[in-house]
Parts: structure tokens; sequence; C-alpha cells
């Protein structure tokens, strides 16, 4: 069962730092600090994108316009971290016992 909660644990660290990474890059593009132009640059965002998109849009979808600000990566990862702490909770008991 251990195993099982390290996959899980391990899966979801990676999907916060491609969150992470995706804002970041996003900022970067927004600013017009790294160009788009560039193949390598393109690549890193458009499999950013696909990785998190499917994760983002639901949330994007609930939430009002805040005016440009995006801030369904916070939530996904708060969700994201609860989740995970919830299962870990009910597998391996509260450790506040």
């Amino acid at each position: 069962m251990q195993s099982f909660l390290i996959l899980i644990d391990s899966l979801v660290t990676l999907i916060v730092w491609a969150l992470i990474i995706q804002v970041i890059m996003s900022w970067l593009i927004a600013f017009n600090i790294v160009n788009t132009q560039n193949r390598f640059v393109w690549q890193i965002n458009y499999a950013l994108n696909k990785l998190t998109s499917p994760l983002l849009s639901p949330i994007q979808q609930i939430l009002p316009n805040l005016g440009g600000i995006d801030i369904s990566p916070v939530i996904l990862i708060i969700v994201l971290h609860f989740a995970r702490n919830i299962l870990f909770e009910m597998l391996l008991g509260s450790p506040f016992n």
C-alpha cells in the first residue's frame, strides 16, 4: 500500500511542478522575456499547456473573471494537496491519534 501512496505523492508533486513552471513560462512570454518564435521555447510551452490545460479548464470555467488574473493554478495546487492528504489519512490513519 505504501508503494501506491508514494506513486500518488510523486504524481501530485510532478503536476505541481508542471503548474509552477507553466505559470512562470506564461509570465516570461507575457512580459516578452522569452520569444515563442524560438522552437525550443514553443515546444516547452506547448507541452506544458497540453499537460495542464485538462486539469485547469474545469476550474477556469467555474471561476469568475478577475480582470486578467488567473488563479486556477493556485486553486488546483490546493485541491491536489488536499486530496492527497485525505487519501493519506484514509489509508494510513489520522496522524493526530
